[in-house]
């Protein structure tokens, strides 16, 4: 018969599957709410993995280990606070800090950060990445939200990109194992104002 230990150095909680997209001038980042114990155990199924930042005006979601996604949320926050709310200053500025700072640098954790003028994924070896289409996608199911809304996309005419978020992580959620459907969607641009 297998158990499951909790010992405190091997416990790994993991968030999973963010979706974002771009569209014409409008940001939408979604997530689901699991969060894994290791490979085996169902902790908490309605967790928030995508937040407002800078009075409402970014939108950042986290994949990976919860505790190491909140600090950098924590960080990414100051960032955007001294730059103004400007996205990208931020970005660079929190990935400079993550290549050069030693606690920072060992936090297992992507962000995923947007408002209506851009769209970044902020990755564990300090990078910024812009994807070329829009739409990015972090976690365990991020390759399957992706592709669905990759797909949903390419239909005419294009569901909107909120539509596109949603229905590409109940896709993603009925393929992973670590993605399940209550999800978190926020939405920013053309006056679009509140939760989802």
């Amino acid at each position: 018969m297998h158990t499951l230990t909790l010992e405190p150095e091997r416990i790994s909680f993991h968030g999973t599957t963010v979706l974002g997209v771009l569209q014409d001038g409008v940001a939408v980042l979604g997530g689901d709410g699991q969060v894994t114990v290791g490979q085996s155990m169902i902790m908490k199924a309605g967790a928030k993995k995508v937040r407002r930042l800078y009075h409402g005006r970014v939108l950042a979601g986290f994949a990976g280990a919860v505790a190491d996604a909140l600090t950098l949320f924590e960080h990414f926050e100051r960032e955007l606070e001294e730059s103004r709310g400007q996205l990208q200053r931020a970005a660079v500025a929190l990935s400079r800090q993550w290549r050069t700072d030693r606690m920072l640098g060992r936090l297992e954790a992507l962000l995923v950060v947007a408002d209506p003028t851009a769209l970044l994924v902020l990755s564990g070896t300090g990078e910024v990445i812009e994807p070329d289409d829009g739409i990015a996608a972090v976690g365990s199911g991020g390759p399957y939200a992706l592709a669905a809304a990759r797909a949903l996309r390419s239909v005419e005419p294009p569901p909107g990109p909120e539509d596109i978020v949603r229905r590409s992580l109940h896709i993603a959620a009925d393929i992973c194992v670590y993605t399940n459907h209550h999800l978190t969607v926020e939405v920013l641009g053309k006056g679009v104002e509140g939760n989802a």
